[in-house]
């Protein structure tokens, strides 16, 4: 079955969680989707994502490793969380997407594996 990234980005500077109780209501949503997701066997790992300063950089590319702190792209929009999950098609994997945002109140990116990758 193919398998897709569902990617939850945060954009600086907007809050989609007005108050802490927002934020708790997003936790459960999310939580109750993550249950269907696992119960209708299209779940196969996922998470949030502590907030993009707490990244490090790690390139080997050359002779010596150069560590970095802070994200490799400096960019407005982040990585704040993903799922991946087998869907039988890309419509699949939108509905999925669809439910996902919902649940999370951010954008949600879906992106295909190459190839036939399996999990």
């Amino acid at each position: 079955m193919p398998v897709y990234l569902l990617a939850v980005h945060n954009v600086e500077g907007q809050d989609n969680y007005m108050t802490d109780a927002d934020m708790q209501e997003a936790f459960a949503k999310v939580s109750q989707f993550n249950d269907k997701l696992q119960a209708q066997g299209a779940g196969v790992v996922g998470g949030g994502l502590e907030p993009h300063d707490t990244a490090t950089v790690v390139d080997a590319r050359g002779a010596e490793v150069l560590v970095t702190d802070g994200p490799f792209a400096e960019a407005k929009e982040r990585l704040g969380g993903f799922w991946v999950i087998s869907a039988g098609d890309l419509d699949a994997a939108m509905t999925w997407a669809r439910e996902a945002s919902v649940a999370c109140a951010q954008p949600v990116e879906v992106r295909p594996f190459q190839g036939d990758t399996e999990v």
